[in-house]
């Protein structure tokens, strides 16, 4: 299994934590993940609950947030650390700006096509940027716009797969498509970016996400192309995880059956573990009265089953009657909390 490059950055093993929120990946899990090798990444979104005060509205208390995780995380590591950041965020360019002047190493930008990110650089910015994608077709379109309008060529691409846990780049009829699956997807996205690497003398690794859980599923996955492996649910039911324990233990309870997809407000499929709260949401028990962070660009109040921010803080928090988890496919094959150095030393064993 060989080192991974993104610009100058060397990460000695291929694996990049998934930036899971609302809360699942903070400073301390990042932190982690980087002492072991791998890029450890903090999740941008709803910071401006978790690190609320009274002094500071939502959006103020959410770049506050950024500041401290990127910091605590900088503390305890000299690894990589990386932000994610969904580009369906309302404060998506706060987020960005504030992880570009932290210095951290990469923004991990999907959920939305990032099609501005270079514009926020500065001449001294160190940071990596790497879009997020579910197709070729994706990865052509924003590496285009990068290249045209600010003569930049993406660092790295990741590709999420339809087995990925949380939102779903994908129509639900493409979900449980073969023709759609990451075995497919990752070919066509390193066909679409050779051009690239060579006309930028670029290395611009592909990695791959979704449903990954063994070591036989990263070294598969990287004999299609795949320079390395980006896996989020295995990272929830380690020690170092920052949800509270009542959000481990719904993975380690979960079964196949229920992981299941459900419509989440801001418009796509997402996949979680089925629970009472979801069965209230589908019997149309759970209408917001309000919103007060207006987070998504594309959550209605109006037409929402439910406030997500609220149910994902929730679920970070424990609280399982307002809210759920989110879950990859293979999240029910979890049955123990292990620590993070742990998780690597089986990813990476000898045979």
């Amino acid at each position: 299994m060989k080192s991974l490059k993104i610009g100058n950055l060397e990460i000695p093993v291929p694996i990049i934590q998934g930036g899971m929120g609302v809360g699942i990946s903070l400073s301390g899990l990042a932190s982690a993940v980087a002492n072991e090798g791998g890029i450890g990444v903090i999740s941008a979104a709803g910071l401006g609950l978790i690190h609320k005060e009274k002094s500071l509205d939502y959006v103020k208390a959410s770049i506050e947030g950024l500041k401290k995780e990127i910091r605590t995380a900088k503390e305890k590591t000299i690894g990589v650390i990386g932000v994610n950041i969904m580009a369906a965020l309302t404060n998506f360019e706060d987020m960005v700006k504030t992880t570009i002047s932290e210095k951290a190493d990469i923004i991990f930008a999907g959920a939305g096509l990032p099609l501005d990110l270079p514009k926020y650089l500065k001449p001294d910015s160190i940071t990596k940027l790497v879009p997020i994608v579910s197709s070729a077709k994706a990865a052509r379109i924003i590496a285009q716009k990068w290249i045209n309008n600010y003569d930049y060529a993406p660092d790295a691409i990741v590709v999420e797969g339809p087995k990925a846990g949380g939102h779903l780049g994908f129509k639900a009829n493409q979900i449980e498509d073969n023709n759609f699956s990451l075995e497919e997807i990752i070919p066509n996205v390193v066909k679409e970016i050779a051009p690239l690497r060579t006309k930028y003398n670029k290395s611009i690794p592909v990695i791959a996400a979704g449903g990954i859980h063994t070591q036989e599923d990263m070294l598969r996955i990287m004999e299609l192309g795949a320079d390395g492996v980006q896996l989020g649910s295995r990272f929830v039911t380690t020690h170092e995880c920052d949800a509270d324990e009542k959000f481990k233990q719904e993975y380690i309870k979960a079964t196949e059956d229920n992981i299941e997809i459900i419509q989440s407000p801001v418009g796509m499929p997402g996949r979680a573990i089925k629970n009472e709260f979801i069965d209230q949401v589908k019997e149309g028990l759970k209408s917001p009265k309000s919103c007060p962070f207006h987070c998504i660009k594309t959550c209605k109040v109006e037409k929402s089953p439910y406030c997500i921010i609220s149910a994902l803080y929730n679920a970070y928090k424990g609280n399982f009657k307002n809210g759920y988890a989110f879950a990859g496919s293979n999240a029910y094959k979890a049955k123990k909390l292990i620590s993070v150095k742990e998780l690597f030393n089986e990813l990476t064993a000898k045979s």
